[in-house]
C-alpha cells in the first residue's frame, strides 16, 4: 500500500477504484473516485481517496487530494462506445479489491464517507468501521456484471435492501437498475434519502416517504460521463450540511447540468458555478 500524501484528517472520503478510460483521445483518468473527490475538493472539503491501481498510473490530476492506494497488477480500465441505441461498455481490466486494511486509522472518523464502486470492488462490510459518519453510496458498481467478452451488463445485487438500511443517502441512475421501477420501489423503502438520476430530464428524490422531481436547465451536452458522480457528491455534501434533501437535490442538479458542457474531468464544478448554484432557483415538480 502506498500513501501518496501525508495521512491527515479529512472531511470527505471516497472509496473506489480510480480508472483508466479508453477514449479516442487516448487513455484518461476517470472513475467515481476521481470525479467525486475533485467535486468535494471544489466544494471546500479536505478530501481523501482509498483505491487500488498500477503504481505507474499518473494521478497528477488529483493534486491536493490525499490518496491511500494499493499497488495492483492492473488499473481498472473501461471502454465506452456510444451508439444510436445507447452506450456499450467494456471492462478490460480490474484492480484489486478494497477492504478495511486500506483505511488509515486517521480516516475512520471522517464526517462524510462515499462508497463509490465501479466494478463491485468495495466491500459493503466497510460500513461498520464508520459508525459515526454520514454514509453516502453511489450504487452503479454494485449493479454491474460482465461477460466472458468483457462487455458490461446489469447484474442483480441481492444485498441491496440490507445494505441500504445502514446508509444515510444513496444515488443511482435508472440505467443502473435496468430501468426497473420495481427495484427502485424496493430500495426506496429501505433508506431515508434516495436520489434517482434520469439524464437530461433531471432527478427524482425520495425523502421521508415523499417524492419530488428536479428538472435541470437545458445545456449544450458535450460529455455526460461523470455527471452522476458530480451530482452524488454535491447531493451528499449539501445534504450533510443542510439536513434538507430537497435543497441538496436542487444544488446537485445545477452542478451536474453545468458539468456536461465540458469533457471529462474538466466538468468538475468551478468556484463560480458553486457560488451561483447556492442561490439559483431550479424548477421542482
Amino acid at each position: 500500500m502506498r500513501n501518496l500524501t501525508p495521512i491527515e484528517p479529512i472531511d470527505y472520503l471516497v472509496i473506489g477504484h480510480v480508472t483508466q478510460d479508453l477514449t479516442a483521445e487516448g487513455p484518461l483518468l476517470g472513475g467515481t473516485a476521481s470525479y467525486s473527490a475533485l467535486t468535494a475538493k471544489a466544494l471546500g472539503m479536505r478530501v481523501g481517496i482509498v483505491t487500488a491501481c498500477e503504481s505507474t498510473l499518473a494521478l497528477n490530476e488529483l493534486d491536493g487530494i490525499a490518496i491511500s492506494a494499493l499497488d495492483s497488477e492492473f488499473t481498472t480500465t473501461f471502454e465506452n462506445i456510444i451508439t444510436s441505441k445507447g452506450r456499450i461498455q467494456y471492462l478490460h481490466h480490474r484492480a484489486a479489491m478494497l477492504d478495511a486494511s486500506l483505511i488509515p486509522e486517521t480516516w475512520r472518523n471522517t464526517p462524510i464517507v462515499h462508497f463509490g464502486p465501479v466494478d463491485q470492488e468495495v466491500d459493503t462490510n466497510l460500513i461498520r468501521i464508520f459508525p459515526d459518519s454520514f454514509i453516502g453510496m453511489t450504487l452503479q458498481g454494485y449493479f454491474r456484471g460482465w461477460d466472458k467478452d468483457k462487455r458490461v451488463h446489469f447484474s442483480e445485487w441481492p444485498e441491496a435492501s440490507y445494505v441500504l438500511e445502514k446508509v444515510s443517502a444513496a444515488v443511482f441512475s435508472v440505467e443502473d437498475v435496468d430501468n426497473d421501477e420495481n427495484r427502485i420501489e424496493d430500495m426506496m423503502s429501505s433508506i431515508r434519502a434516495l436520489a434517482v438520476t434520469e439524464g437530461a430530464t433531471g432527478a427524482r428524490v425520495y425523502w421521508n416517504g415523499e417524492l419530488r422531481r428536479f428538472i435541470p436547465p437545458k445545456k449544450n451536452v458535450v460529455d455526460e460521463i461523470g455527471a452522476g458522480d458530480i451530482f452524488a457528491t454535491a447531493f451528499f455534501v449539501r445534504f450533510y450540511n443542510t439536513h434538507d434533501a430537497w435543497e441538496a437535490a436542487r444544488f446537485a442538479t445545477l452542478l451536474a447540468a453545468n458539468s456536461v458542457t465540458r469533457p471529462g474531468l474538466k466538468g468538475i464544478p468551478t468556484t463560480a458555478e458553486v457560488q451561483a448554484s447556492m442561490q439559483d432557483i431550479i424548477q421542482r415538480v
